[in-house]
Order: C-alpha cells, then structure tokens, then sequence
C-alpha cells in the first residue's frame, strides 16, 4: 500500500514538472510578448512576456501536486472516514487531476508558441475524458464530506448518496465522452456552448434527483 503511494507520487511529480521541460526545450522560439490568459471560447485575451509563462507554468504545476496531495489525505482528515472510503480510489483520483493540470499546462504553453491559436480543441476533449473518469471513481465513493455530489440530503443518507452517485457516476461517464466527442467534431462556435450545456445537465439531475429521493423517502 505505501509502495503504491510512493509510487503515485513520484508519478504526480513528474507530471507537474513535464511542462516545464516543455517550456524550456521551446522557450527561445517563442515570441517576446506571448498570450497567457484565454477566454471560455480559447481565444487569447491577455497577453505577457515571455517570461511569465515560467510563473504560470510553475503555478500550475503547484496546484497539480497540491491538489493530488489533498485529494490523497482526504481519508485521513474527513471525519466520515469512518465510513470505509477507500484509499486507493483516492489516489486515482488524485493521478487524474495531476494528469489534467499537466493537460492544461501543456495546452497553455502551446497556445503561446503557435500565436495564441485556439486551444479549445484541445481543452474542452482533455476535460470530457477528465469527467468520464471522475463518473467511473464516483460510482465507488463512499459518503464524505469534500468529494462527490454532497448535496443535504445524501450527506443524511447512506441510500441517497449511493442511489445519487449511481445515477451521476453514469451521468458524468456518458458526459463526458460527449463532451469529447462534440468539441472535437463541432465548429469553434459552438464548442463552449456544448460543453456548458453538457456540465449544466450533469451537474442539475442528480442534484435535483438527489432531493426528489429524499422527498419520496423522508419519514411520513
């Protein structure tokens, strides 16, 4: 188990720095003044020197081990652990937001060497399979009080928060292949209102599902 976790995090380490190799094999052929800032529909709206994709590239890798290392401890620090949450789902979801913050950065720094060419093509795919596998881990996680769909009622409920999380897990898998595949085959135009409209309808049902259980089974 501790070789399993070492192991995860040395794979986390390397992805937060994997970026940054990237920055430097290309850093003297970018531009001196590069876009570091897009908007929801990945067009470049603010641009910086050079230099500050060094800054940008180390944030983000920052937030990726961080966020591995938090999502990681969660057991050990959620006062529901009691509940058996499993550690080695954790870890994997941990590895899966380590991969999509060294996504991200990659996807940044290519924008800016190829003059703040839209980056939603590769964007909005790298968040659809990044939905689908957090809907195959949701379907495994126990009641906790950081990660999943923590709505009232099923934090109250054992049989809400399984029945919930069934119903999302499924939701946010089949979302988020269609999510990949309608970025990837739509004009530009249309990528980000797919991808809204898509994250809005997985997110409201099983909110909404989530209170209409607890209404039919709410004590008389």
């Amino acid at each position: 188990m501790k070789n399993n976790q070492s192991l995860n995090l040395w794979i986390a380490g390397i992805l937060s720095i994997l970026p940054l190799f990237y920055l430097a094999a290309i850093y003297q052929s970018l531009p001196a003044i590069v876009p570091t800032h897009f908007d929801m529909e990945g067009r470049p709206n603010g641009f910086s020197e050079r230099s500050s994709l060094i800054y940008f590239t180390l944030l983000f890798s920052a937030i990726g081990v961080g966020t591995f290392l938090l999502i990681t401890n969660l057991p050990k620090i959620d006062p529901k652990k009691t509940a058996g949450q499993s550690p080695e789902l954790f870890q994997k979801m941990g590895l899966t937001i380590a991969v999509l913050f060294c996504f991200i950065n990659f996807a940044i720094t290519y924008g800016a060497a190829n003059k703040g060419e839209n980056i939603t093509w590769i964007i909005f795919p790298g968040m659809g399979i990044f939905f689908a596998f957090l809907g195959k881990y949701m379907r495994d996680i126990k009641p906790n009080y950081f990660a999943g769909f923590r709505t009232p009622w099923a934090l109250e409920n054992d049989d809400n928060w399984k029945e919930t999380h069934r119903l999302a897990g499924s939701m946010w898998m089949v979302g988020g292949i269609a999510i990949t595949v309608f970025t990837i085959a739509l004009p530009t135009e249309y990528r980000f209102i797919a991808f809204m409209g898509i994250i809005a309808i997985i997110t409201i049902i099983p909110f909404v599902f989530s209170y209409l259980y607890f209404k039919k089974h709410q004590p008389k």
